[in-house]
């Protein structure tokens, strides 16, 4: 491959002295996840100057810990919320469309244990269906009893009457919001992870920009821009807070934390590549197991959770649920000896105005963008599905606030992203080359295409992660350009010390192994 065709390197010091640069910018983003992501690059797209600022790693909160899923949302239908399912199956369509080798079509079974369940919830599927249109991955189908127990080998047979068979899909979350990052920056913007908003600044009462600090050196910036957005996921109320007490006014938190747990064990628990949902569990939550990287994912959502930690902690309550509900619908149901990973992902829901949010399960799935007196764009709330969507709009809204020019500029509707090409593996199988798409090519290209490391890792890959996917830690590399952390934590652990000598070698800072041994401790402990 020559040098030419190369994807465009990520060096840091290239991007501190371009951040160092005194400059207006059109526009300044704070938060490194879906959502900040996606205005980054709509804006960047429009031919706006952008710069966005990550204190972590990109996607290193939420948005690296979804459940993996491209969806309209079928339980949102069953609660009458057409306009949110129709605009997240028109923006499913889309993201598969952009990121093929990242998002791909995955076939649901619901299995029913009682008459009633396959005619009750395959109505509601098939209006999915006609819902989609056009932008629809496959019809729903009525199971018999064998094709259910065909599709879902190890399904519970005792009292299965049938099923039905549904289309959403699935993808990388945290592989796809690199390559939203390395798209923005191929369209001119100016991205920096480890690099923390730390204020605002104002002037004569309106936002004219922020402070930021480099987390590895501790050096500090100005940075000027006309418009800011607060992309901040869970944390919007930070800055929101920061901004009122500029302005003398008050800022009423607007997000209520609700969190999902998620186990990862062992493919011989559900050796298909059709996932499993449960509409209904026993305490009214859903239940899902899906294929994923030549894993499974069980998990649950909508637990509400006070703190706002970077790493929350499964709730013990939360594992046990998961693990007995899946007793009751699988044939061989793991233990807590199964479990090779454990993670908790945060979601930003909206709290109603003036009310008490007790309950995440009644609280707003859509986004909200709110424009403050001094211009402070905050936005939050949605789901990985409409990212795109949800950029759009806070454009628009900059746009009636007269914070940036109108312009319409490329559409991200029809913008392929990083690498993107058809792939011919799905994302449930394991983990491989087939996720870096059309760049395949410049990783095998690279020293060491030949020596793997564990679960289709190779040197060539860590050393691509490095030169050109923005990593700078071990936890990069492991949890977030490969997925092992998620996957199996212990086969993280072994190979770790060889992923920190090779970063140590591409970049010449401290890769920060025992950071990352520690963490890997975490998501093997299972909660008391």
């Amino acid at each position: 491959m020559s040098t030419s065709t190369l994807p465009a390197p990520t060096r840091r010091h290239e991007l501190i002295s371009r951040l160092a640069e005194p400059r207006q910018y059109d526009l300044a983003v704070i938060g490194g996840g879906a959502t900040g992501l996606g205005v980054a690059l709509d804006a960047a797209a429009r031919g706006f100057s952008v710069v966005l600022l990550e204190s972590h790693d990109f996607a290193k909160g939420t948005s690296s810990r979804a459940t993996k899923l491209v969806h309209g949302g079928v339980r949102y239908l069953a609660q009458g919320n057409i306009s949110l399912v129709r605009e997240a199956l028109r923006e499913r369509a889309t993201l598969l469309a952009n990121a093929p080798h990242l998002a791909q079509p995955l076939p649901f079974v619901m299995p029913s244990y009682k008459v009633w369940e396959a005619p009750f919830y395959g109505v509601g599927l098939k209006m999915y269906d006609a819902l989609a249109g056009k932008a629809g991955l496959g019809a729903t189908e009525f199971l018999s009893r064998n094709e259910t127990l065909q599709r879902l080998p190890t399904v519970q047979p005792q009292g299965l009457k049938g099923g039905v068979k549904y289309w959403d899909g699935q993808f990388d979350d945290a592989r796809l919001a690199l390559a939203l990052a390395r798209t923005a920056a191929r369209q001119g913007a100016l991205l920096v992870n480890y690099c923390a908003a730390t204020g605002l600044l104002h002037e004569n009462g309106k936002l004219a920009g922020l402070q930021a600090q480099d987390q590895e050196t501790g050096r500090s910036f100005e940075l000027r821009a006309h418009c800011v957005v607060n992309a901040a996921g869970v944390w919007v109320d930070q800055f929101r807070l920061q901004d009122g007490q500029a302005i003398g006014r008050d800022a009423k938190p607007m997000v209520a934390p609700s969190q999902g747990v998620h186990i990862v064990v062992d493919r011989s628990f559900l050796p298909t590549d059709h996932a499993m949902l449960i509409p209904k569990t026993a305490d009214g939550r859903v239940l899902f197991a899906v294929p994923w990287l030549g894993k499974v994912i069980l998990g649950t959502t909508d637990t509400p959770r006070d703190d706002l930690a970077r790493e929350p902690l499964p709730f013990k309550e939360e594992v046990d649920f998961i693990l007995r509900e899946s007793a009751r619908y699988l044939s061989r149901a793991p233990g807590p000896a199964d479990i090779k990973s454990i993670w908790v992902g945060l979601r930003p829901l909206v709290k109603p105005a003036d009310e008490d949010a007790g309950s995440t399960q009644a609280l707003s799935r859509e986004h909200t963008v709110l424009v403050s007196k001094s211009g402070l764009v905050t936005v939050t709330g949605g789901k990985w599905t409409t990212y795109r969507a949800m950029a759009e709009d806070v454009l628009n809204q900059c746009f009636a606030a007269s914070l940036l020019p109108a312009r319409t500029g490329l559409s991200t509707e029809r913008l392929p992203l990083v690498g993107a090409q058809k792939s011919a593996v799905k994302i449930s199988a394991a983990p491989g080359l087939h996720l870096y798409g059309c760049e395949a090519a410049a990783v095998q290209a690279l020293p060491g295409a030949g020596h793997a490391l564990g679960d289709g890792l190779t040197e060539a890959m860590v050393r691509f992660a490095a030169r050109y996917e923005y990593a700078r830690c071990v936890e990069d590399v492991l949890a977030r350009r490969s997925r092992l952390l998620f996957l199996d934590a212990a086969l993280a652990r072994a190979i770790a010390p060889e992923v920190a000598r090779l970063l140590a070698e591409e970049s010449g800072v401290d890769p920060q192994l025992d950071a990352f041994l520690a963490l890997c401790g975490q998501y093997l402990r299972l909660p008391v």
